[in-house]
């Protein structure tokens, strides 16, 4: 059984792990189970289970408060090893029309751990961004990823444009296109367990040097249910705005 661990604070600053009244306490193990509280959304969402002989997921709320959020996923797939089985996530999403432009800043703390490292799949943030503020939440005009680790082989959609400086660290930055919509994934190098930025930077970084139109884009997201991504993805990067340390699992 491989286990992954997560507290996520997400746009708040920092703060002490989050306790889960017995009322709130939840466990996911539904194909699209989902838990809501205190501004926050876990999925269990295993959109690719079929392609697995056999196996489950589970993922477990373990507490939430306003500041955060921490839960652990675990699961037992067998076969189809280049298929992603899995998407357990949880996020905060914005309000419905917001601008990247109008958004001052987008702090974020992390900190996450896998009982082992002999897996196909990645840790990673994912923010999906329309000019229609009605566009669907699990895809947008443009998808922006932050990579804080990836075992396995497993890669982003597009093509590495080199090393770029951001929010204090070095990423890969890969450019490519999902159908129509274009994908930025900054990847970490080496895997990155604790993390605490400004998601902003990012944004500010693409729109200075890929003249990324911050003031015609939303950040999308409001309290729906996950939907399926497209078919054709590399990897399982589907989510409604800021998924923190969501776990694309393939084997």
């Amino acid at each position: 059984m491989k286990l992954a661990v997560l507290v996520v604070p997400v746009l708040a600053a920092a703060a002490p792990s989050p306790s889960l009244g017995p009322r709130q306490a939840q466990s996911l193990c539904e194909q699209w189970g989902a838990w809501t509280g205190n501004n926050y959304t876990c999925y269990n969402n295993l959109w690719g289970k079929d392609q697995a002989t056999s196996g489950s997921q589970c993922t477990y709320v373990d507490g939430a408060s306003e500041a955060g959020v921490q839960w652990h996923t675990t699961w037992t797939w067998q076969g189809g090893q280049n298929n992603v089985k899995s998407y357990a996530n949880c996020g905060k999403q914005p309000p419905k029309g917001k601008l990247v432009s109008a958004v001052s800043g987008l702090p974020t703390t992390v900190s996450w751990a896998y009982s082992s490292s002999s897996v196909r799949a990645n840790v990673a943030y994912d923010v999906f961004t329309a000019a229609d503020p009605d566009h669907a939440t699990y895809s947008g005009d443009y998808e922006v990823m932050i990579w804080l680790a990836k075992y396995g082989g497993v890669g982003p959609i597009g093509s590495s444009t080199g090393r770029v400086d951001v929010a204090g660290r070095s990423w890969d930055l890969h450019i490519g296109n999902n159908g129509q919509m274009k994908v930025f994934s900054f990847v970490a190098p080496s895997p990155v367990t604790s993390f605490s930025a400004d998601v902003k930077l990012f944004f500010n970084y693409l729109q200075s040097r890929q003249n990324f139109p911050v003031k015609t884009q939303n950040l999308l997201g409001e309290s729906t249910k996950m939907c399926p991504p497209a078919p054709d993805r590399e990897i399982a990067e589907v989510a409604d705005h800021l998924r923190p340390a969501s776990l694309p699992v393939r084997h």
